[in-house]
């Protein structure tokens, strides 16, 4: 469908997902200036009063670089609301997104009407991750504008299903905006995204790999030399399935393939887990599309790297679909 202002001024349809503990204004700030849609969970600004330091800053930065590059307007950003009933900063951090009038909402674990309601009075779109077609159809019956389809492979928690399954899905009876999740790492993936019938490719990983994230140097380094062979699927670390990198399961010594099962009761996320070793902080979360990451690079250089590869699949795809039609 076509991107309603301001999301239509990207350079690639791309939403940086938000990262626990990794994504930081240093980074939205990178994404949105680079053309991709910046966000961050809004836990990570700790305590809850920084993040109202985190928006003004965002908002401020991202104005001065529009002023001063109207050629080249930054992309939007979005502020991440986990609604599981274990945040008990929700209502005061929803607060300072109305007071910063923040352009997306990505919602996660639970999907509520009065959230919804709430970022429409000012002016804002909400997206609400999902892992099938029931919890898809339950968001958007509370007022959600679009889905994140987290398919397989995807980093954090993420689902079971093939991304084609997924999309097909929701695609027969949902026309609104949808970011595919599930192990975009490239630019010939965003690509097939948008073939699938996605109007954005969500990418988390691979910016975990770039200067201005928030991530210890062992964590970017084991992105880089990770493949897909390295992703263990657990729901120990915070009750709820997710991806992890296998040498951090290994290294706060527990056996990657003899992981026990949590009770989905215990959830926790505002410590990052129910766990001594914590998720995201000890634990790290990974996709499986990591085989692409060859490098720390800046963001800057990463988007670079992706528009390229964008460019090409498209030329690529034009000359192959020419040759079919002859």
């Amino acid at each position: 469908m076509p991107l309603p202002a301001p999301f239509d001024r990207l350079r690639l349809p791309v939403i940086g997902s938000p990262l626990f503990i990794i994504s930081v204004p240093d980074l939205v700030i990178a994404q949105c200036k680079a053309g991709i849609i910046g966000s961050f969970p809004a836990l990570n600004a700790r305590p809850s009063g920084v993040l109202d330091e985190w928006l003004h800053r965002i908002t401020e930065e991202l104005a001065a670089h529009n002023r001063d590059n109207p050629d080249r307007p930054a992309a939007p950003f979005a502020v991440n609301q986990i609604v599981h009933k274990s945040n008990n900063r929700l209502e005061e951090d929803m607060e300072v997104c109305a007071k910063w009038q923040v352009p997306m909402v990505i919602t996660s674990l639970g999907a509520r009407e009065d959230i919804n309601q709430a970022v429409h009075r000012w002016g804002g779109i909400v997206l609400h991750d999902v892992i099938n077609d029931r919890f898809a159809r339950k968001a958007v019956e509370k007022g959600a504008d679009g889905l994140i389809p987290v398919a397989a492979g995807a980093g954090g928690h993420a689902g079971v299903l093939s991304p084609f399954a997924l999309m097909q899905e929701i695609r027969q009876w949902f026309d609104g905006l949808v970011a595919l999740s599930g192990s975009i790492a490239c630019g010939r993936s965003i690509l097939a995204a948008q073939a699938m019938g996605a109007d954005f490719a969500y990418i988390g990983s691979p910016w975990i790999a770039t200067q201005e994230a928030n991530a210890v140097p062992g964590y970017k380094e084991a992105i880089v030399s990770g493949r897909a062979e390295d992703i263990v699927y657990s729901n120990l670390f915070t009750g709820v399935h997710g991806n992890y990198l296998r040498p951090s399961i290994t290294a706060a010594g527990l056996d990657p393939d003899n992981l026990p099962q949590s009770d989905p009761s215990a959830m926790n996320f505002g410590s990052g887990g129910n766990t001594d070793a914590k998720a995201w902080k000890d634990i790290w979360g990974s996709g499986q599309g990591i085989g692409a990451v060859s490098a720390i690079d800046s963001v800057a250089e990463r988007v670079d790297r992706l528009a390229a590869e964008y460019d090409q699949a498209r030329r690529e795809l034009a000359d192959k679909a020419g040759m079919a039609l002859r």
